[in-house]
């Protein structure tokens, strides 16, 4: 039995007693002993309703916090996401050494492009993101545009796409 069907119960018993007080009025009236053992009663249900009452209020407040704790995990979830982007991206960042970066940034943008073109997609990526914008735009211009596409995802950290229809693989 619930703590509400319980209170219901209850709240139906004193409902029973104030009909039977209220058919014996006289009756109850001249008996003392009557009315003192009436009162101990609707005293006696008082309490048990306060309690039911009270019950129910924390059933409430628990379920209330079980989804404040559901709801904590999910964007203590986000929140680990983000670092470990945050992780990778600067992982990227640094595997692009500076004198590389320098000796890439003095080339021809076909010949950049092409180099950068056998390299690995993160390596390729950290280099062209180090570059400055004129020298970077100038190198993916000579690139494949898949190729450039797929290293400007890398550097933006953007989803894959898969061709046609726009959906996330």
């Amino acid at each position: 039995m619930t703590q509400f069907e319980k209170f219901l119960a209850v709240r139906a018993g004193i409902l029973g007693a104030v009909v039977v007080l209220s058919l014996s009025g006289p009756v109850m009236a001249q008996d003392k002993e009557g009315e003192a053992k009436s009162n101990a009663y609707c005293v006696n249900i008082a309490d048990a309703a306060a309690d039911a009452r009270f019950a129910l209020q924390k059933e409430a407040l628990a379920k209330m916090e079980k989804e404040l704790e559901g709801r904590l995990k999910i964007l203590e979830a986000k929140r680990a996401e983000y670092e470990e982007w945050l992780r990778r991206r600067n992982e990227v960042l640094q595997k692009a050494d500076e004198t590389i970066v320098a000796i890439y940034s003095r080339m021809r943008p076909d010949a950049a492009a092409l180099q950068l073109t056998n390299m690995e997609d993160e390596i390729a990526a950290a280099v062209i993101a180090k570059l400055n914008p004129r020298s970077a735009s100038a190198v993916l211009n000579e690139m494949e545009p898949a190729r450039a596409a797929q290293l400007a995802n890398i550097i933006t950290d953007a989803p894959k796409r898969v061709a046609g229809n726009g959906r996330k693989e």
